[in-house]
């Protein structure tokens, strides 16, 4: 285990040991996609549950909520830990990393923001309740354009659109470069390629070795190529191949 995740499990021992010592609801920061996987196999005290929530359908950035054996569900403590702010440009229109240079400057950090979606002059920012003033009051601009700041209900935040394919393939090993490469439609050795240059990352985190092994769920994203997961590993063909099912996004 790394210091990272080392430090990230003791954040959550304390925040689970909190909620079934009190019997409340606790909650921490914005967590990576990473991270999140990294907790898959988090223990958690009897009669403590863990559910995952950054404020809207499908959002990668989301927090780790902690639920007393009462609560039924995690609605009402999302609503009053995690805030949007809508933020509008004039005059121009301001990029991703425009809005993430900005609020960072105002002393924001990282774990504190959630996801960031944008629509030509529009963009949707979620973060911490704690934060949410701080935007309001003092991000004026983003780049060089101006902005105006807005707190809106998180339900009234726009869905992402998000188009997928389903692809269909047979592979002789779960190697990552025999996966990637059919996944990705490129040959092997290119895939290999790519791999070794630190190009490909597996479940969120950079994988160099070409053959690392796959299993059902994982997900894969090339520099360049885009994001996929294998969303199913099926029996084999006569020819003594791997039927797998994945999930590219277009």
């Amino acid at each position: 285990m790394t210091e990272e995740q080392t430090e990230l499990f003791r954040r959550m021992d304390d925040l689970a040991g909190r909620c079934a010592k009190k019997g409340c609801v606790t909650n921490g920061s914005f967590l990576t996609p990473a991270e999140q996987l990294w907790l898959k196999g988090f223990r958690l005290p009897e009669d403590v549950r863990l559910v995952f929530a950054g404020g809207g359908t499908d959002n990668e950035r989301r927090c780790p909520f902690f639920l007393p054996w009462y609560a039924e569900d995690e609605r009402e403590a999302v609503e009053a830990a995690i805030r949007a702010v809508h933020i509008r440009s004039y005059f121009g229109t301001a990029q991703h990393r425009d809005y993430m240079g900005a609020i960072l400057g105002l002393g924001i950090r990282r774990e504190w923001l959630g996801d960031i979606r944008l629509s030509g002059e529009d963009c949707w920012v979620f973060c911490l309740a704690s934060v949410e003033s701080v935007l309001l009051r003092e991000l004026e601009k983003a780049g060089r354009v101006s902005v105006k700041c807005e707190s809106v209900p998180l339900s009234s935040v726009p869905e992402m659109k998000i188009e997928t394919k389903e692809l269909h393939f047979t592979v002789k090993s779960l190697r990552v470069d025999a996966v990637a490469g059919e996944l990705f439609s490129l040959s092997r050795t290119a895939a290999a390629e790519k791999i070794r240059l630190g190009e490909l990352s597996l479940n969120y985190i950079v994988c160099t070795k070409v053959d690392a092994e796959i299993h059902e769920g994982d997900i894969l994203s090339l520099r360049g190529h885009g994001k996929g997961s294998v969303t199913e590993v099926g029996g084999r063909s006569k020819k003594d191949r791997l039927f797998i099912t994945a999930e590219l996004r277009k």
